[in-house]
């Protein structure tokens, strides 16, 4: 059954249309996947289908008694209602009524008021009339599911709580049709899972926006891609679509090319001057002027961001040496006796639910926050480069350019003096854009200008909270491949699991009550690694085995030679560093082999030594700490 049909939408910001009279038609339980470059006008056509938004042009046409609910891009800000009012709302007229009773049944407790009795009679009357005990289940079910508190207010929530109280708002009413904008945005796994695996069995139809892939692939039966104005359908998989939108690229290049070649050929012609005024002629002008008016009207395919990170000299070998770690904050155990060693190249990946503080985690490790017990020693010759999740680096009230390079027109990239505008197109913003203040942009554009801002600095560190929210499948995978070719070390939070999947080489993964386990290689290694020790345990726990009286570790104080010792070495293996790098410089040199023979044969031993004793220094520091 047709849900819904969009015939000859326009809708237009300026001279360039968002929307160029589309044509539109949803199955019931489709679930259909809206992609496109961010601003290519996604969430602008799931506004207009939601009503929050009115077209041009064109009409809408919704099946009668239709139950259309829209998720927004953007969680609730701070307001005082409870997750239970909150998610009522998404009710409506009735939704209000449930929302009073739910009220005044917390005060009737407190305050045993006749006034507050009576109008709960009434509430009661209408709920018994209208089937809204049927409702209030549903209320306290959706609440149930997503893991909430009902009576938390919802200015007491973290930015991923919200954004479940806003999926339950959204679904509490079974709507027919379900519109869903960047719904993964600050969930954590477990949650996109849930998620996942509850539209999958949803019976209405599906209209979502998402950069995760594998939400993607695993949800979509459908994809219709937003491309310079037009929609366009593909039926399937998200694997399908990309074989067949590489070929439909392919066939639009060499058309585009033919067509140049052609239009060029009659310029040519026309510029012979007085034999294209013959009369004989005229056709061929009249022709020449429609290709002009044809490649002007030519939308051409939106450019790349251009990424590039630029390295800094090699750290230390050693980044961060954790020993025996733990922290908590307000009684609650963040990390408990966590012991690892991070070392130059690492890329690891901090996975755990919403809350388990894994920034908490970041900080420890570089130095941030201090533990309440245990050590962390960092490495020599870091550079730092930090993207934050709440984009605070950003100024909301400064232009784009002052945000990058404090109202300069040239920035240093590599060694380069480049203009400032130059470098921003790297980035997808045109120069109309270049003085617009942030807070007008949108949550891609600004999460690219914020990638814009820290790579135009050094760096052999790189820390990356929660990079993926709001950025277009084509900078996600851009940025992908940045990070694999990156030669410095990567600590990266996030809950795309294909992006994990690709990038990382080892995870931290929060267990619970502080317990954080290292495991190899990305999400899914840490899958079937989890599955694997667990039926190791479960096994174990089926076994017999007598009883041992705990074991109590104790601590070994050094003496003070050894902790002297220990103080020196971080000075001492950064002093060899600096001489290992100076010796392998000289003797890449071209000109180092042209020298006395006893000097290139006295250095060449050199480098084997200072080799030895880093080793040794190296082992020495492990065994002290």
């Amino acid at each position: 059954m047709n849900v819904l049909g969009l015939e000859k939408i326009s809708l237009a910001y300026g001279h360039l249309p968002l929307l160029d009279h589309v044509d539109l038609q949803i199955e019931s339980g489709e679930r259909v996947c809206l992609i496109g470059r961010n601003g290519a006008g996604k969430s602008t056509l799931l506004k207009v289908i939601a009503g929050r938004q009115h077209a041009d042009d064109g009409a809408i046409r919704l099946q009668s008694g239709m139950r259309v609910a829209y998720l927004e891009q953007d969680v609730p800000l701070n307001n005082d209602l409870t997750v239970f009012e909150f998610v009522a709302k998404g009710l409506g007229d009735l939704g209000e009524v449930i929302k009073e009773y739910h009220e005044l049944t917390n005060q009737v407790a407190i305050s045993h008021d006749d006034s507050l009795m009576n109008r709960m009679a009434e509430l009661q009357h209408r709920l018994d009339a209208e089937d809204g005990w049927a409702l209030t289940q549903k209320v306290e079910s959706v609440i149930t599911r997503l893991q909430l508190d009902a009576d938390k207010k919802i200015s007491e929530l973290s930015g991923g709580m919200r954004r479940r109280v806003t999926l339950g708002k959204t679904l509490v009413n079974d709507p027919d049709l379900l519109l869903l904008d960047e719904p993964t945005n600050h969930l954590d796994i477990t949650s996109i899972i849930w998620l996942e695996e509850f539209l999958q069995n949803y019976s209405g139809a599906i209209i979502f926006i998402t950069h995760d892939r594998s939400f993607l692939g695993n949800l979509a039966t459908r994809i219709i891609e937003i491309d310079r104005g037009i929609l366009r359908s593909y039926p399937g998989s998200y694997v399908e679509y990309q074989k067949r939108k590489e070929q439909e690229l392919a066939s639009e290049d060499i058309a585009n090319k033919h067509f140049d070649k052609k239009l060029a050929e009659e310029e040519k012609w026309i510029r012979k001057g007085i034999k294209a005024r013959r009369t004989r002629n005229e056709g061929r002008v009249r022709a020449l002027q429609s290709m002009r008016k044809e490649r002007q009207q030519r939308r051409d395919k939106q450019k790349q961001v251009n990424i590039e990170l630029v390295s800094s000299e090699n750290a230390g070998k050693i980044v961060a040496d954790l020993s025996h770690v733990s922290f908590s904050y307000e009684d609650k155990d963040i990390v408990n006796d966590l012991s690892t060693r991070i070392v130059r190249g690492d890329r690891i990946g901090i996975l755990g639910p919403n809350g388990t503080g894994k920034s908490t985690l970041l900080k420890l490790i570089l130095g941030d926050l201090i533990p309440d017990s245990g050590d962390v020693v960092l490495g020599t010759k870091l550079k730092l480069a930090y993207y934050d999740q709440h984009r605070d680096q950003l100024d909301l009230e400064k232009t784009v350019k002052d945000n990058v390079n404090d109202g300069q027109d040239y920035i240093n990239i590599k060694g380069h003096s480049r203009h400032v505008i130059s470098y921003l197109k790297d980035f997808l913003f045109p120069v109309e854009k270049i003085n617009t203040p942030v807070k007008a942009l949108s949550g891609g554009e600004r999460n690219r200008l914020l990638l814009a801002k820290i790579f135009t600095k050094p760096a052999n560190l790189l820390v990356m909270d929660e990079p993926t929210n709001d950025l277009d499948v084509d900078t996600l995978e851009l940025l992908e491949e940045l990070l694999m070719e990156f030669d410095g070390t990567l600590l990266l939070v996030s809950h795309d699991r294909r992006f994990l999947d690709n990038v990382v080489t080892s995870t931290l993964v929060f267990e619970g009550e502080g317990r954080v386990q290292e495991y190899v290689g990305g999400y899914e290694d840490w899958l079937r690694q989890r599955d694997v020790i667990s039926a190791k345990n479960s096994k174990r726990g089926q076994e017999k085995t007598p009883v041992k009286e705990p074991r109590t570790k104790t601590k070994v104080k050094l003496s003070y030679k050894d902790q002297r010792e220990l103080d020196a070495l971080p000075k001492k293996i950064e002093s060899l560093e600096n001489e290992q790098a100076l010796l392998q410089s000289d003797i890449g040199g071209p000109e180092f082999y042209q020298q006395d023979g006893q000097l290139v044969k006295d250095k060449l031993e050199r480098v084997t030594v200072v080799e030895k004793e880093l080793n040794e220094a190296y082992s020495r520091w492990e065994m002290l700490e």
